[in-house]
């Protein structure tokens, strides 16, 4: 049985992946499938997020070890995580499988204004630094991430936002430890899948062809959806693993 550990994004937790676990193993039933929530985030919100990526990947290492859970790993990581995963298998390369990156960004592979879109500046600074009513916070990260409608969705972020809050001091760690990330050149050992949305307005797609450019690893585009792909369509983004996995990816 495979193992996939699920990775989300920038105060995203493991209940963010929402339906989409579930897409995930009626396309993959063979797999187990584990979503670990990051420091800071979900389950471990009380704690201090980590200024460094390295530092993420040593503490999901340390979750999945105190699990019993032995390697090899299949990652499936979206934004930051996506950075964990690269991270990841830059300094443990024997323990990953594959590795299947969504919507990330990271030096050296674009500039500033490519990994964090412009339109979007004033907006995160405002939520980051001022704050914001908790349904305002959810409705503008739903705003900037999906691209599909959000009636059902928000009412369960809001839930999600009470039951374990992310503090502004955690944002503001995890988005430290993003900005200064730099990933290797070189192509990487682990096998690698990068999956991006075409329409996406918080992250320019341009960073996933210029890593695919730059690793020669194969790329899938979604013509439609947001940052959020496995929200906006998690049944493509499974179907996509699945033939690359079987080697019937095109």
């Amino acid at each position: 049985m495979a193992t996939w550990i699920f990775l989300r994004g920038l105060t995203r937790e493991s209940r963010h992946w929402g339906y989409f676990v579930g897409h995930f193993q009626q396309a993959m039933p063979e797999a187990q499938v584990i979503t670990l929530d990051l420091p800071g985030n979900g389950q471990l919100n009380q704690e201090t997020s980590p200024l460094c990526i390295q530092d993420m990947v040593a503490h999901c290492r340390s979750q999945l070890a105190m699990r019993h859970l032995e390697p090899p790993y299949n990652l499936l990581a979206m934004s930051l995580g996506a950075m964990v995963a690269v991270a990841w298998a830059q300094a443990h390369p024997q323990e990953l499988a594959a590795n299947v990156l969504i919507n990330t960004s990271m030096r050296p592979f674009s500039p500033f204004y490519q990994r964090l879109q412009p339109n979007n500046y004033g907006v995160l600074l405002k939520l980051l630094i001022l704050g914001a009513s908790p349904e305002v916070w959810e409705r503008t990260i739903l705003r900037i991430t999906t691209n599909q409608t959000t009636a059902e969705v928000l009412p369960s972020w809001l839930s999600l936002r009470q039951d374990a809050p992310v503090s502004r001091a955690n944002a503001l760690r995890q988005l430290f430890a993003a900005a200064r990330f730099r990933a290797a050149v070189a192509q990487p050992s682990v096998r690698t899948l990068l999956l991006a949305s075409a329409q996406d307005h918080l992250v320019s797609v341009e960073c996933s062809k210029s890593m695919a450019q730059a690793w020669q690893c194969p790329l899938s585009l979604h013509p439609t959806a947001g940052h959020d792909l496995p929200l906006d369509d998690g049944p493509w983004v499974a179907r996509q693993v699945q033939a690359w996995q079987r080697g019937k990816f095109d």
